[in-house]
């Protein structure tokens, strides 16, 4: 089984006192031994816009982590990032919702781990939950 991760995860770990650090370590150790890991392009580009990171200490955590970056996206990932998104904004507008708002790029997250046929490993089960019904998710 392949488990995917969403960007929050992996910056939970990175962040020593942020209180999930620990639990994110357990879920990826967990996610290791059913299976192969990877993040789409997208998760990379998310980690790698902080500004103490740089491409060097992305690729050589996912080489020591053995998550494999999976760049390519397919028309119908697309397709579907869109449709949730448009269906997200939607139902946003109707509750005229208070809270944080979401990016087209957790909508590409959530297609590109559906369409694959992956779990999703996130912090943000709801949102991916409303937006992707049948997609398999791990929360920490």
């Amino acid at each position: 089984m392949t488990t995917v991760l969403d960007t929050n995860v992996l910056v939970g770990l990175w962040t020593e006192d942020d209180a999930l650090n620990k639990r994110a370590q357990v879920v990826l150790d967990d996610a290791r031994a059913r299976g192969r890991m990877a993040i789409s392009g997208v998760v990379y580009a998310e980690l790698l816009a902080e500004q103490q990171r740089n491409e060097a200490f992305v690729d050589g955590f996912c080489n020591e982590a053995g998550i494999q970056v999976e760049w390519e996206m397919t028309e119908r990932m697309w397709r579907e990032a869109g449709r949730a998104y448009q269906a997200y904004a939607g139902r946003r507008r109707k509750q005229r919702e208070a809270g944080p708002r979401r990016t087209l790029a957790d909508f590409v997250i959530g297609a590109h781990a559906l369409v694959s046929g992956y779990k999703l490993l996130t912090l943000d089960a709801g949102i991916y939950q409303a937006s992707f019904p049948k997609l398999g998710i791990v929360t920490v």
